[in-house]
């Protein structure tokens, strides 16, 4: 039987962790987000550990002692109560899974998946069911929308939220 456990990484070195901890005979879970960085006047998106210096490793106490986890590269310490490694539950690791899958850490608004010059809709606001083109990607979540609006084109700021695929 599998018991997980929260183990602290080295900074920015969770994926060397988990691919340590894999390569050792662990299990090992790293849950990441999506998230938009800029860059040099560019943005892109890219995955970041959800939770940054940890992540989850999983075994068999009966048969897998958990001390060579702190001497694995990349991990810092595992989360200890009492001296003793501090389980987390299955259905914690279960719904983290199943919310990732889902996209739920999706941290790019609905715009994070439309690119520069893609047609959208508006989806609420004075301009819903408008059709325009996505034409900047602002801070903050927010976009500008070219709309044909009263015979000419139309900038529209609005959030990222605002505006789907059609």
């Amino acid at each position: 039987m599998i018991s997980w456990y929260a183990v602290h990484t080295k900074p920015q070195a969770e994926a060397r962790a988990c691919e340590n901890l894999l390569r050792q005979g662990y299990s090992a879970y790293l849950p990441h987000a999506r998230v938009e960085v800029s860059h040099a006047r560019r943005k892109e998106i890219v995955l970041r550990p959800l939770f940054p210096r940890y992540l989850f490793a999983g075994l068999d106490r009966s048969s897998m002692p958990w001390r060579p986890i702190l001497s694995t590269f990349g991990v810092s310490a595992l989360v200890l109560a009492a001296g003793e490694p501090a389980l987390v539950p299955a259905t914690v690791l279960a719904a983290l899974k199943e919310r990732e899958e889902a996209g739920a850490f999706d941290h790019t608004g609905r715009a994070g998946t439309l690119g520069l010059g893609d047609l959208v809709r508006v989806t609420s606001g004075v301009f819903e069911d408008m059709i325009g083109r996505l034409v900047e990607l602002r801070e903050r979540d927010r976009v500008v929308v070219l709309l044909e609006f009263l015979g000419r084109p139309v900038r529209a700021e609005l959030q990222g939220e605002a505006i789907a695929a059609p």
